[in-house]
């Protein structure tokens, strides 16, 4: 009996989220003993949209429930570790020692699918704050701010679907805070904010979140006038775009982009042999659907080092 067969797993899944859990699923139904690790409770990024609409078999679905759903298949074929984070990888030769917070594992192939993570301002009180009227997420936490005043920091099209989702729940007022002197967003959801009185303040940087208990005031730069000013408001939501979590990759010796993300071929290996990666931590589209795709593949492309025959 080999080591891995010994230490119960051939597969480890680092994340999950629709990647791993699609992933999972392939490596199962492939004979192959499968692990998931997930560093909170699953479902990724994708557990927080109020509304998918362009995943396929569902016309309209809320994130929560598709992952709930990915969660069930997935613990069919593959035991899922929960609140179980991933401190550490070292490869031995063909064997993958997986440090997490609980024990170490064995593994013969692993998959990285740990996605990625809101970008911070990095400004004062932003962590201070951090559930007390700082927030990344409007559709997580826009309830809250019924009827109050809220600013969206941000250009690009999230930014702007945050705030036109502000607006449309009930916030009293709902800026935008935009540091240079146009949106990157698409012209059809300017127009949408517009129309829906969205503030647009641009040529604007927040400098500081204050408050004693809860968020009270911005300390916002302007980029042309270098004149400073308080803004008040009851929340603030900061929408720049996301980070991969690719810290095990990089300490693993895998590729990086020039943004950080994983660098994978058609099979989504590695330049690491055993190593291959799958969703939103390779970069691309970043959609649900194109997530599981890479999981499977992934999966499948794992077969090689498993010693698996799959007919493809």
């Amino acid at each position: 009996m080999s080591v891995w067969e010994i230490m119960g797993y051939e597969l480890t899944i680092i994340g999950a989220g629709p990647a791993g859990y699609s992933a999972s699923i392939y490596a199962g139904r492939s004979g192959i003993k499968t692990v998931v690790f997930d560093k909170i409770g699953g479902g990724g990024l994708a557990l927080v949209s109020p509304n998918i609409e362009n995943y396929a078999g569902f016309e309209s679905i809320s994130g929560a429930e598709l992952m709930d759903k990915m969660q069930k298949h997935a613990s069919k074929y593959a035991d899922i570790h929960f609140i179980e984070e991933v401190k550490n990888i070292t490869k031995n030769e063909n064997l993958f020692t997986i440090e997490t917070t609980n024990k170490s594992y064995l593994s013969k192939a692993v998959i990285l699918c740990m996605g990625t993570e809101y970008r911070k301002l990095g400004i004062p009180g932003e962590q201070e704050l951090q559930g007390k009227g700082v927030s990344y997420c409007a559709t997580c936490d826009g309830f809250f701010f019924k009827e109050k005043k809220v600013a969206v920091v941000g250009g690009g099209n999230s930014a702007l679907i945050e705030a036109i989702f502000l607006k449309q729940i009930g916030c009293k007022e709902v800026y935008l805070i935009h540091r240079r002197d146009q949106l990157r967003a698409e012209k059809t959801y300017e127009d949408e904010a517009r129309a829906k009185q969205v503030r647009i303040l641009l040529n604007k940087t927040v400098e500081k979140i204050n408050g004693e208990q809860k968020v009270e005031y911005l300390e916002t730069y302007d980029t042309k006038s270098s004149n400073k000013s308080k803004l008040p408001v009851d929340g603030i939501f900061i929408s720049i775009g996301e980070v991969p979590q690719n810290t095990l990759a990089k300490e693993l010796g895998v590729k990086l982009d020039e943004k950080g993300y994983i660098i994978v071929d058609r099979q989504q290996k590695t330049n690491v042999r055993g190593v291959y990666a799958a969703g939103d931590i390779t970069g691309g589209l970043r959609q649900v659907i194109t997530a599981c795709a890479e999981g499977a593949i992934a999966a499948l492309s794992s077969t090689e080092v498993l010693g698996k025959k799959y007919p493809y």
